[in-house]
């Protein structure tokens, strides 16, 4: 029997699930698909600057799971840029971060979004 798969913290949806050329019709056939747990890979490495193995323990997964994702996550981004394929964010084994842990760093999560809204009201 196989080892069911281990739930993937998750901190934020992607505000668009759709990336791709803008001159051409959608061909049903020009989708790649990128899971919401390998989209999370790629915003806390590439643009919170986390290490494989802080992404790892943000999301309470392998590291080497990390590296697998990751690698998956920009296959497909090259995929879509190099072959003008629209790039389709969905699915996935993840389960949203609700903010409560005190150890959460992500940046994107509830209780993030509303300190940050605070503090942007504050300064205006």
């Amino acid at each position: 029997m196989a080892r069911p798969r281990k739930w993937r913290k998750v901190c934020c949806l992607p505000e668009r699930d759709r990336f791709g050329p803008l001159n051409d019709p959608i061909n049903p056939d020009c989708f790649v698909t990128m899971t919401i747990d390998e989209y999370e890979t790629i915003r806390l490495i590439d643009l919170e600057g986390f290490n494989q193995e802080k992404c790892a323990s943000q999301m309470h997964i392998a590291r080497t799971t990390v590296q697998a994702m990751y690698n998956a996550a920009r296959k497909k981004i090259a995929e879509s840029l190099v072959n003008g394929k629209v790039l389709r964010i969905e699915g996935g084994d993840y389960k949203l971060c609700e903010g409560i842990e005190k150890s959460c760093d992500c940046g994107g999560c509830r209780r993030h979004r509303y300190a940050r809204e605070a503090m942007e009201k504050d300064t205006i």
